[in-house]
């Protein structure tokens, strides 16, 4: 197979490896944000389900529980989306010697920060939605927690991998 094949080949499969899950994740994201999974509509999901689990709970309460969930939802959504923002950015690989790169995830941050922004704005103008400052706050906030999660595994497994290499 001729060099250029053999690059074409590797491009593909390191666009499948790192590439391609963000680009998955992001369209979920994307598909999230339309009416389908509207406050109205997913209170409809969450609201019954607590009303079934506990029937004395005040509406108040559900409300605040379906609030919570939706929000922990974005939170969640973009801690993921971070993650592999670095990981496409980083390409880190089994036994990897690098340390961590701060300067990567802090793009991997910017970048989800901005797709955060640009997914409110396209909240707002889907029906039965609204764009909201508040969440981009929460999908942010989402992003550095995943990516300080990330950081803290990514230092374990350096550690682990230095003692079995110390044969400990």
């Amino acid at each position: 197979m001729p060099v250029s094949s053999l690059r074409g080949v590797s491009r593909l499969a390191s666009f499948v490896r790192y590439w391609l899950p963000t680009a998955l994740w992001m369209l979920l994201i994307f598909g999230a944000s339309g009416d389908t999974l509207s406050a109205e509509r997913s209170s409809r999901i969450i609201a019954p389900i607590l009303r079934w689990l506990w029937p004395q709970m005040p509406a108040a309460e559900v409300a605040q529980i379906v609030f919570l969930v939706r929000k922990g939802a974005h939170f969640t959504e973009y801690a993921v989306l971070a993650i592999l923002l670095w990981h496409a950015l980083w390409k880190p690989r089994w036994g990897d010697q690098r340390p961590w790169s701060w300067p990567v995830a802090g793009f991997a941050l910017l970048l989800t920060g901005l797709y955060a922004l640009s997914d409110e704005i396209h909240q707002s103008f889907v029906p039965m939605r609204t764009g909201s400052g508040w969440d981009v706050l929460v999908d942010t906030a989402g992003a550095l927690t995943g990516l300080l999660l990330a950081a803290a595994a990514y230092h374990w497994l350096a550690r682990r991998r230095a003692r079995a290499l110390a044969g400990g």
